[in-house]
């Protein structure tokens, strides 16, 4: 049986599906990757078979977040603004892309676009079964409101249901004109004007496959049995061998501090890298400042500060005594995962949501927004990673019950009991 998987987005976010398209190559089905034309060497490297969309993920993210950018902070309208225009640039790609014949030799599509865009219809199209996937919590809950909105406070059971219906407007009209396009190169009829798929996937009990720990975000009644949540998709990197440099830094003294923001840009990457070793120097601790996308450590640093280039987050973060990142959800799941007392400093989209869970779960300090960090808070909060041993000790717990789940194990056996080879 061959399998589709369509993944959209930054390395954080198409990471996750090739683990499990690792998993379900292992038991027996065909799989391709469709992704954006930058992540070839990750889906190849793991030996799936990869189809391109054209786009480069981290020239788009760039050009969304720096557009959103006032001074160091990140307005939430400009932002919705460059989302729509530096995704709504390549829905001609999409279209090009899964319109393609090649896709029709599939038996399954599995999508982690949101409300099924372009993944359902196709599937629609092909009489094939749809599988949703998600590694953030997309479903209606009154428990919390929706992970996406910037706006992480609860007004009641309500209003958390509430944001779920904004968002999914919010998500879908803009995409309505070139989704319906799409079907009607499908031979489709249009999808509903105001909600597009999402409801009829709802009624249609669609699977819905989430990857990230049930310790983390506790399974919602109201959700349905249809939904799974697996724990984390963690890509096995066992074959990957840490730099000398990096080994002589970790044992040259105590467990350092990671700070890094993975694929978020920042606008003055020197004065940034500036203010984290400010920040270390007065807490007193050694730091290991990842480069990413931000393009840190563009200046001069100590001997106690070591610039990393790569290395795995499953590996290196066990090996902190903190972690500092910018909240990607499965940066997160690293981190809590970890055993060491975390803290994210978010920029945009579901990274305050993850923020706050953090702080919930009683293994970090409340997340700092990164348009409000300075030298003395930063510093703070990492003495008060180091210090609080009620901290410490919640992150040890957390760990083990997250070590003993094996996501990607658990999303295959869910999806061979939808899709028998």
């Amino acid at each position: 049986m061959k399998l589709t998987l369509i993944a959209i987005g930054s390395r954080g976010d198409v990471q996750p599906i090739v683990a499990l398209g690792c998993g379900l190559l292992d038991v027996g089905y065909a799989v391709r990757i469709v992704t954006l034309e930058s992540f070839e060497p990750l889906v190849r490297g793991q030996g799936l078979e990869f189809f391109p969309v054209k786009g480069d993920a981290q020239a788009l993210t760039n050009e969304m977040m720096l557009a959103g950018m006032k001074g160091n902070g990140l307005n939430i309208f400009s932002m919705y603004r460059g989302i729509m225009r530096t995704f709504g640039a390549i829905t001609r790609s999409y279209q090009e892309t899964l319109a393609a014949d090649a896709l029709c030799d599939t038996d399954a599509i599995l999508s982690q676009l949101p409300g099924g865009f372009y993944g359902y219809d196709l599937a629609e199209a092909l009489h094939v079964p749809y599988i949703a996937l998600s590694v953030i919590p997309q479903e209606i809950t009154g428990a919390w409101p929706l992970s996406l909105l910037p706006m992480q406070f609860s007004l009641g059971q309500w209003y958390n249901r509430l944001t779920y219906y904004f968002g999914q407007q919010l998500a879908w009209h803009p995409f309505r004109q070139p989704i319906n396009a799409f079907r009607r190169q499908l031979g489709l009829p249009p999808a509903s004007f105001w909600w597009g798929n999402m409801r009829r996937m709802k009624r249609e009990r669609t699977p819905v496959i989430q990857g990230f720990s049930q310790w983390v975000i506790p399974r919602q009644p109201e959700w349905g049995s249809h939904v799974h949540t697996t724990g984390y998709w963690l890509l096995d990197e066992s074959g990957w061998k840490p730099p000398e440099d990096l080994l002589s830094f970790l044992d040259a003294g105590e467990p350092p501090v990671f700070i890094g923001f993975g694929s978020m840009p920042v606008p003055e990457p020197q004065k940034t890298t500036a203010l984290i070793v400010e920040a270390l120097k007065e807490s007193g601790k050694r730091g290991i400042v990842h480069a990413g996308w931000a393009k840190l450590g563009s200046t001069e640093l100590p001997d106690t500060v070591f610039l990393l280039d790569y290395a795995p987050y499953a590996w290196l973060f066990p090996r902190m005594s903190a972690v500092v990142h910018h909240g990607g959800s499965g940066t997160t799941g690293l981190a809590l995962r970890s055993g060491a007392p975390s803290m994210v400093i978010p920029f945009t989209a579901d990274q305050p949501f993850w923020g706050a869970r953090t702080h919930a779960l009683g293994v970090g300090p409340v997340p700092i927004l990164f348009s409000s960090l300075t030298v003395d808070n930063l510093a703070q909060a990492i003495r008060t990673m180091g210090d609080s041993t009620g901290m410490q000790r919640q992150a040890v717990h957390l760990h083990k019950l997250i070590a003993e789940e094996n996501g990607v194990q658990r999303a295959v056996e869910v999806i061979q009991s939808c899709l028998p080879i």
